[in-house]
């Protein structure tokens, strides 16, 4: 008899809903968030006939956690059911819609039931692809959290010292740079600024690892601090300072887990096997080839062609069509975290090779806007990195962007 599991998850305790073939519930139960709980799901399905050769499937809400990572170690089909996706299969049980955790849990299992081949089972990653995943995701985080604290310090100088914004704006890294922090950590309002003697600010740069051309800059800075600007009252700006150095601490915070957390991803991505055909490709250093391992991840058969991973990651348009009326439009609903390395590829693949730009250049004459062209480029190279890893090759320029023969042109007998 054929059974299917259903989980409805929570933070602390878990509902479960075994039901057969023909829907009918056999077996309920309520786990705690623990090894104990764990033991107790394991022996209810082991007494359905769970075995190893017949592993029961289990639908469950999410992807993550202790729970989902115990039970793939198991060797079971997992399916994470997005719970948008799950509400309305909820409807299909009751019109009243009511709603509670053991329905969920048998919702979950009626759409293993019916509709098991419309949905996916969690990829097979190997454990390098899911460590390299979990390094690239918390880098990932850890850069949008420094994007976020360098945009709140900037709006905040912007209302007190603007002339600390013009005096780094030349650096290399802006705001997040070690100089610039350093620089705003000595001198954190107008006043204090306009008083750093030549020394200190020579002490700063070379705290900062500046090494050559020291003498210059601190001449430049010293002139860029000392221009004049509009201020605010003395004991306003004194407070203002005060709050720079909190958001400051912040930031300094932010760009050392993003520094700290690229080093441990490509250290591991490069130990990866799939690391020298990702890098190959044009645009693509180890950082965000780590990015993209940590999406696509490495089980080969989670995508049954090109066309699937273009989907998934956001490339390929989505057509809409009712009736005579048609239209193409950008995909939304994506893996966003590969979209945003996608782009990063794109529009570096664009100085690294010819063929690529070429591509662009052709979809900017047809009209294309420039997300648009590089949306495009990225739909040709993840169609080209799919076809690599299945086939494991490197990247071959003239195979991926073939030029076209140049006309032949007649001669007068």
């Amino acid at each position: 008899m054929r059974i299917y599991c259903g989980i409805d998850w929570a933070s602390d305790h878990h509902d479960l809903a075994l039901v057969d073939a023909d829907g009918t519930l056999v077996a309920r139960a309520r786990i705690s968030d623990d090894i104990a709980g764990l033991q107790q799901l394991l022996s209810l399905l082991a007494e359905h006939g769970d075995t190893l050769e017949t592993r029961i499937p289990v639908a469950i809400e999410t992807s993550r956690g202790l729970l989902v990572a115990c039970l793939r170690a198991t060797g079971r089909p997992i399916y994470a059911i997005n719970p948008l996706a799950a509400s309305r299969y909820r409807e299909r049980h009751t019109v009243v819609r009511k709603k509670s955790d053991h329905l969920d849990a048998m919702v979950l299992a009626n759409i293993l039931r019916t509709d098991a081949s419309a949905h996916r089972t969690l990829p097979a990653n190997s454990e390098l692809a899911q460590s390299v995943a979990v390094l690239a995701r918390a880098q990932q985080d850890a850069v949008w959290d420094r994007t976020r604290a360098g945009n709140k310090l900037r709006s905040h100088l912007r209302e007190y010292f603007p002339g600390y914004l013009a005096a780094v704006q030349p650096i290399l890294g802006g705001l997040c740079s070690p100089l610039a922090r350093a620089l705003l950590a000595a001198a954190p309002t107008p006043a204090r600024a306009a008083t750093l003697p030549r020394a200190q600010l020579r002490a700063v740069l070379k705290r900062a690892g500046r090494q050559r051309g020291i003498e210059a800059e601190a001449t430049r800075l010293r002139a860029a601090l000392r221009s004049p600007q509009m201020r605010q009252l003395p004991l306003v700006e004194e407070a203002m300072g005060r709050q720079t150095l909190t958001l400051l601490r912040k930031l300094d915070a932010a760009c050392t887990s993003a520094d700290e957390l690229a080093e441990a991803a490509v250290e591991t991505f490069e130990r990866h096997p799939d690391s020298e055909i990702i890098t190959s490709f044009p645009g693509l250093g180890s950082l965000t080839g780590a990015r993209i391992l940590a999406e696509i991840g490495d089980d080969r058969s989670r995508f049954a062609d090109a066309r699937a991973l273009k989907s998934y990651a956001g490339a390929a348009p989505v057509t809409r069509a009712s009736g005579k009326s048609m239209s193409v439009k950008a995909r939304r609903i994506k893996n966003q975290r590969l979209a945003a390395a996608g782009y990063i590829w794109a529009f570096a693949s664009l100085t690294a090779s010819s063929g690529a730009r070429a591509h662009y250049d052709r979809r900017r004459a047809h009209g294309d806007r420039h997300i648009s062209a590089l949306r495009n480029l990225f739909n040709r190279m993840i169609g080209c990195l799919h076809h690599c890893l299945d086939n494991r090759v490197r990247y071959d320029e003239i195979i991926a962007f073939p030029t076209e023969p140049e006309p032949v042109l007649a001669t007068a007998a």
